[in-house]
């Protein structure tokens, strides 16, 4: 599968515009009719990595950043791989939260719930390269709605 172009900018400022803009004005609605919410504050959560690996985000990651284009077409591909998504806190899978997978390891999360009218919506969580948790992700079940 042909991933979108990486984007190359030199400041993260630029990252930051390019992700207001696209993602944060209005929703992207995913493959089978999900519109998702970009919060402009989670930014720093989708493009950032901890240094120390203590779960503070604190510098800033290009590999992500640069994937940026890739977040609206994995939620848009009718062929990515949906998985159920894992609930750290509470240590169990958790419905409500959907891991797509399209591009080798890049996985782009959401939370989705009700509207007051039923309908479904969702809100982006992250998205990264999951380089060493691949094969983690994918031996988890597979995602066929929230309950």
């Amino acid at each position: 599968m042909l991933a979108p172009p990486l984007v190359e900018y030199y400041q993260i400022d630029d990252y930051r515009r390019h992700y207001e803009s696209m993602y944060c004005v209005s929703p992207i609605i995913t493959f089978d009719s999900i519109p998702v919410y970009f919060r402009k504050d989670k930014f720093e959560h989708s493009f950032f990595e901890s240094s120390k690996r203590d779960g503070v985000k604190d510098v800033f990651s290009p590999e992500r950043a640069r994937r940026i284009e890739w977040i609206k077409a994995t939620l848009q591909h009718k062929d990515a791989e949906l998985y159920v998504g894992w609930d750290k806190a509470k240590k169990r899978y958790d419905r409500n939260h959907r891991v797509a997978v399209v591009y080798d390891d890049f996985v782009v999360i959401i939370k989705i719930s009700r509207k007051i009218n039923g309908s479904l919506k969702a809100e982006f969580i992250t998205a990264y390269v999951a380089d060493n948790s691949i094969e983690k992700i994918r031996s988890a079940p597979r995602w066929t709605g929230i309950k």
